[in-house]
């Protein structure tokens, strides 16, 4: 079973780059499923329908999103109605949409599950409780399943990583957009990452006008943030595993920008 996951694509260039790059990768890797987090693709905040389909016919099997998922108002209106886009399965009782979804490869079941962390971020329902009962539905269906954790910390996120060693095949944290060189196989057979990396603007801040947030570091002054236009980039990182354990064999980082280009 293999998959490929995208980090957190960012606005317009962040599909610009998925257009371009996403079903080059899919030939290089002959992914079963993939993954993309959408959850900043609308404008650097949010989803919206028109984008939702962009990131679909780019090559995106499941799209999952974060903290940002109601920013884009229109979402009430189709969440769920698309079973292949979840969002984090520890929001509060009474939102709408889900935390898990599962695709089906030949006679092989892959679940994904979105979490999100609480440190540093909005108080919500405890992600590692929601992590146990959402791998032990998984479970009933399949040894495959990765959870895409999209949180602040990187405590938290190796965290998740050590505390579902051997009951998820693969623990990947997004959110923070810059990709960390952590990607290991941990003992018991997960694959982890902490952070997978933003698919966008290679030379903004976290996919921001630099200007503007560095204004914002000098003044303490109310600043307006916008997606920065120019040279753009792709990070996510290609797992492989077993088909009988659903362990993690391995995980490889992508990574495609000006200074790292792409090769067939």
């Amino acid at each position: 079973m293999k998959l490929l996951f995208i980090g957190d694509v960012v606005g317009s260039p962040g599909r610009n780059m998925l257009k371009e790059y996403l079903k080059k990768l899919q030939s290089k890797y002959r992914p079963d499923v993939t993954i993309v987090n959408g959850e900043n693709a609308a404008a650097g905040k949010g989803i919206t329908e028109k984008v939702y389909h962009e990131i679909k016919e780019a090559g995106a099997n499941v799209i999952t999103l974060g903290n940002h998922s109601w920013d884009k108002k229109e979402i009430f209106e189709f969440i769920d109605d698309k079973h292949d886009m979840i969002r984090p399965g520890n929001f509060p009782e009474g939102n709408p949409g889900t935390g898990i979804t599962y695709k089906q490869v030949g006679s092989q079941t892959i679940a994904v599950i979105s979490l999100q962390g609480r440190t540093f971020m909005p108080p919500i329902d405890c992600p590692f409780r929601k992590a146990d009962e959402l791998i032990a539905e998984a479970s009933e269906k399949t040894k495959h399943i990765l959870v895409d954790f999209h949180a602040e910390a990187t405590s938290e996120k190796q965290a998740m990583g050590w505390y579902l060693d051997g009951r998820a095949s693969a623990v990947v944290g997004t959110h923070t957009h810059v990709q960390t060189a952590d990607n290991r196989i941990l003992p018991e057979g997960t694959g982890f990452i902490t952070d997978v990396g933003m698919t966008g603007p290679y030379d903004g801040i976290l996919g921001v006008d630099k200007e503007a947030v560095i204004h914002k570091f000098l003044t303490n002054l109310p600043t307006r943030f916008e997606v920065t236009k120019g040279r753009e980039q792709l990070n996510g990182v290609f797992i492989s595993l077993n088909k009988q354990t659903g362990n993690a064999e391995s995980i490889k980082r992508i990574v495609i920008n000006d200074d790292q280009p792409f090769f067939d």
